[in-house]
């Protein structure tokens, strides 16, 4: 199993151009422990929302790439989400689950991944471009290369190691994220 913070690592320093939106808990604290930017949006409070928050994103701004981290427990509360992407076809937009076989955020419980459920096949058949299942060195560094180089929607999902990593909190305050993000933007704040 791959280690998830030098996954994140990993993908955050190859996708130097990409915004990022990260689900509710660990992607988040990966995705601060590679490095805190005002590129990243880490999304509070709104599990199953992070693929359609980049969806919404990469819609308004085409001129941007957009790259999500999710759980495969979040991805797993927002499957409609993955058919809506399908559908779009975001050219700019990549999800990313990082998939421990486990409900990190709420007590470790086996999701339904380890049971069986295959989130590449899923939005492979919802018409995403590009899907891919991730499980070494050497298949990180093909979806790292892929990342750059395939037009989306691009969905990968990276087996990562269900070990318990400290937690690296980024700022809680949804309106100073919200403003940061906006600035990257050229948006004024609100």
């Amino acid at each position: 199993m791959l280690n998830r913070r030098d996954v994140v690592k990993k993908i955050q320093s190859a996708l130097t151009a990409h915004l990022f939106i990260s689900g509710l808990g660990s992607p988040s604290y990966d995705l601060h422990a590679a490095g805190d930017n005002p590129k990243n949006f880490y999304l509070w409070g709104a599990m199953g929302g992070a693929a359609m928050m980049g969806l919404g994103l990469a819609m308004a701004r085409p001129d941007q790439k957009i790259a999500v981290l999710t759980g495969d427990g979040e991805q797993l509360m927002g499957l409609g989400a993955l058919a809506t992407i399908g559908v779009a076809k975001p050219q700019n937009l990549a999800v990313i689950v990082l998939d421990n076989g486990h409900f990190g955020e709420t007590g470790m419980q086996q999701s339904h991944t380890s049971q069986g459920v295959d989130l590449g096949a899923v939005a492979a058949s919802c018409g995403f471009a590009y899907t891919c299942t991730v499980e070494d060195a050497a298949g990180l560094a093909d979806l790292l290369h892929q990342l750059q180089t395939v037009n989306g929607p691009l969905c990968a999902v990276v087996r990562v190691s269900a070990a318990p990593v400290p937690r690296s909190l980024p700022i809680l305050d949804g309106s100073e994220l919200k403003n940061r993000f906006r600035r990257v933007l050229n948006l004024d704040p609100l």
